[in-house]
């Protein structure tokens, strides 16, 4: 099922990982080169900015080719012929995603990516242009059931763990086609994500150390996170304008009381059980889909209760949560050679420092957009005057 082969998957990722330690001082230069040469991958790569930008260019040059061919040769063609051409443009990326790949050996190159997300685009506007025209309720549920599909296959097929994403989110709106009840809908996209998620638990335990469980791994985490914000009313509510300092939000009125509060319980178990499956696994992905759902659920206690926010309570959190780094860090540094069952303060790796220089940069772009001065507004009517200088005796507006 899988395109690329296992021991092909198996090597690149050991290679990563040879060139992580290399830089890291843990292998001399001869056990490097040593290692190197007996793990030779026939995948060809790029590194993430070629990557990126060859993924949209492919994404601009298949939607101007379809856009030129309509233009040419069907400028006036029915909906009906143009869903058809969808399809059979569809059907075309995704041959050609198939070629690059069996032919080149494209590995994560951004070619195989953007002709695999065309193919998904251009299937959801075939089938619904062709078979589901004028809009009704049925053909929002079978175009979105078709996309999440077909997006899962190109999960399977391609390895893509944003294709799964892309399922989850289509999924996420497959419920209003059968129920107008918020709570209903929430529930039964809860209940998706949780029988995807026991599914992945399962796989994950054929699959230990290998190429493929790196994979899982972020899709249980996402899986995690999905349920999460389904869960936490105060942030899958569409009415987050105003949510930080307003309290508890007037959409919260839609779901019961019963359900409300459910899911307030819930925000709180559901956390320390992300990060107990983390901890135990020492899977990276995971925890910090842990740690980021225990903050959310910090930050969201005071409106899902009703209590008043204050200016000052960003600094508390922060404080709070400095004080659990400082913590964790000394604990674990206290430990026999600074590790205490598996884990250690200490960086082992350069993907640590690689993200830690993401995030920061992250960071400090979304600060200069949160502190960067507004413009004033300019009174025209306002005239300076009435001044009066002093030493030489002359006086008048200014």
């Amino acid at each position: 099922m899988r395109i690329y082969n296992a021991d092909s998957e198996e090597t690149l990722r050991t290679r990563r990982l040879l060139k992580d330690w290399a830089g890291e001082g843990f292998l001399t230069k001869e056990q490097d080169e040593r290692i190197g040469k007996e793990t030779v991958s026939e995948l060809r790569t790029t590194n993430v900015f070629l990557r990126l930008v060859l993924l949209l260019f492919t994404l601009i040059v298949v939607a101007a080719a379809a856009g030129l061919f309509f233009a040419l040769f069907l400028p006036r063609a029915t909906d009906k012929t143009g869903g058809i051409f969808f399809l059979i443009f569809a059907a075309l990326c995704y041959t050609c995603a198939e070629v690059v790949v069996a032919r080149f050996r494209l590995y994560r190159y951004g070619i195989e990516e953007g002709l695999a997300a065309c193919s998904v685009a251009f299937l959801c506007v075939g089938t619904y242009v062709t078979f589901f025209r004028p809009y009704t309720a049925k053909a929002e549920f079978v175009v979105l059931l078709t996309g999440a599909i077909f997006s899962l296959w190109i999960w399977r097929r391609f390895g893509l763990w944003y294709a799964f994403l892309a399922a989850m989110i289509l999924a996420m709106f497959l419920p209003g086609a059968w129920t107008s009840s918020h709570s209903a809908q929430h529930a039964i996209v809860i209940a998706i994500y949780a029988i995807g998620l026991v599914c992945i638990i399962a796989l994950r335990t054929q699959h230990r150390f290998d190429f493929f469980d790196d994979g899982l791994s972020m899709v249980e985490a996402l899986l995690w996170l999905g349920i999460y914000l389904l869960v936490n009313l105060q942030l899958s509510s569409l009415n987050l304008g105003g949510w930080w300092w307003q309290g508890r939000i007037e959409a919260a009125a839609e779901f019961g009381g019963l359900f409300y509060w459910t899911t307030w319980v819930l925000t709180w178990c559901l956390p320390p059980l992300v990060l107990m499956r983390g901890i135990r696994r020492k899977d990276h992905p995971v925890i910090a889909v842990g740690a980021i759902v225990a903050v959310l659920t910090l930050v969201g206690n005071k409106p899902y209760l009703g209590w008043q926010r204050h200016t000052w309570d960003p600094m508390l959190l922060g404080i709070f949560l400095t004080g659990v780094a400082v913590f964790l860090r000394r604990w674990l540094a206290r430990g026999i050679g600074g590790v205490r069952r598996g884990f250690t303060a200490t960086r082992l790796s350069g993907r640590d420092k690689q993200w830690l220089n993401v995030g920061s940069v992250a960071l400090g772009v979304a600060a200069s957009q949160a502190i960067s001065a507004m413009p004033q507004a300019s009174d025209k009517d306002f005239h300076f005057g009435g001044g009066a200088s002093g030493g030489g005796g002359a006086s008048g507006d200014f």
